[in-house]
């Protein structure tokens, strides 16, 4: 049987204003790391990028490279709203798992946690896939237990080092000092580097 977690899943959570994942913001830690990276050709993924308020803030400083994914069309229609000038073939309304391009980099905002768990292994193996030699996934994923019947599922070191640590060098996975305040001490940041 499919996951009830689909395409329609999604739409009717834009459609329906249910989108309390959305901080209206950059996520501070990884706006932190954002202000560090010098390189601003590299070339970027942010998939279930939702309204993607990653890549307007890259865009708006210079990284030319961005490209959003998401399998609901809404949220790419709302960034296009708010910045006009972000090219359309840069909007991907695609399944992740259907992805052929390849990334230097890849930021992890909610993604992780909003796909069903079973689907974890296919979404390491396809991280790795899809990211160039020596690419990086960086951002945030949760160090909670959450929900176990509809996202946001959650999870711990643990976990994600037995499941990650095949295909990626863990550089970091440290609790963000710099959450905002109802996700803090529930988060770890991550940079994963591909082996």
């Amino acid at each position: 049987m499919d996951s009830p977690i689909n395409k329609e899943f999604w739409d009717s959570k834009y459609l329906n204003h249910e989108t309390g994942w959305d901080l209206n913001q950059v996520s501070p830690p990884i706006k932190t790391y954002f202000e560090q990276i010098t390189n601003k050709d590299l070339k970027i993924l942010i998939p279930g990028g939702g309204n993607s308020h990653e890549a307007e803030y890259l865009f708006r400083q210079g990284f030319k490279n961005v490209t959003v994914l998401d399998i609901s069309r809404q949220p790419l229609l709302n960034l296009k709203k708010r910045l006009p000038q972000f090219p359309d073939s840069q909007l991907l309304h695609q399944d992740f798992f259907q992805l052929n391009n390849s990334y230097d980099l890849v930021v992890e905002q909610t993604f992780f946690c909003a796909l069903d768990p079973k689907l974890r292994q296919r979404y390491v193996d396809k991280m790795h896939e899809i990211l160039a030699p020596k690419g990086k996934i960086i951002g945030l994923l949760f160090d909670a237990p959450l929900n176990t019947e509809h996202p946001p599922f959650g999870g711990n070191k643990k976990e994600y080092t037995s499941l990650f640590s095949t295909k990626f060098e863990i550089k970091n996975m440290d609790p963000a000092y710099n959450s905002i305040a109802p996700r803090l001490g529930k988060e770890v940041f991550i940079n994963f580097i591909k082996k």
